[in-house]
């Protein structure tokens, strides 16, 4: 049996400061990069009646969780986000990610870790490093349901 699932696509422009590590010894210190997004109106109707919001890399989570709301409902837009979510900050507006395996100290880390929580990242991280997982962005990458 093949699954059709429904797709939107949000236009994403990842930044070069995505791949920047956290310099300051206090998180609350560091001053995200800006990434430019673009929402058309099919993707927010289609995202606003998905029963699941699947993101794929974690600029798609920034966008969802930056992206402006009516009445709960994400509507078409274009802009630009600098959220730096790291927890404890709770991810709102996605259900599951799909992302690769990041580096130590990066905002990408931090991201994954609000997202699924520290204690299970910390697990997944010392599998993928028993089994030799690539890290990075050509590397491999984990599901988080």
């Amino acid at each position: 049996m093949i699954a059709a699932f429904p797709h939107a696509f949000v236009t994403l422009h990842v930044g070069e400061g995505t791949f920047q590590p956290v310099k300051t010894q206090n998180i609350a210190e560091h001053r995200m990069h800006s990434e430019r997004y673009s929402i058309s109106p099919q993707a927010a109707e289609e995202i606003n009646t998905a029963l699941r919001i699947i993101a794929v890399g974690t600029t798609s989570v920034r966008v969802l969780e930056a992206a402006r709301r009516v009445a709960g409902n994400l509507v078409p837009q274009d802009g630009d986000t600098d959220i730096f979510i790291c927890p404890p900050t709770r991810i709102e507006h996605a259900d599951v990610l799909l992302t690769n395996f990041h580096l130590p100290r990066s905002t990408l880390l931090m991201l994954v870790s609000a997202f699924a929580g520290r204690e299970f990242v910390l697990r997944a991280y010392a599998e993928a490093i028993r089994e030799r997982y690539r890290f990075y962005s050509y590397g491999d990458c984990m599901l988080i349901l």
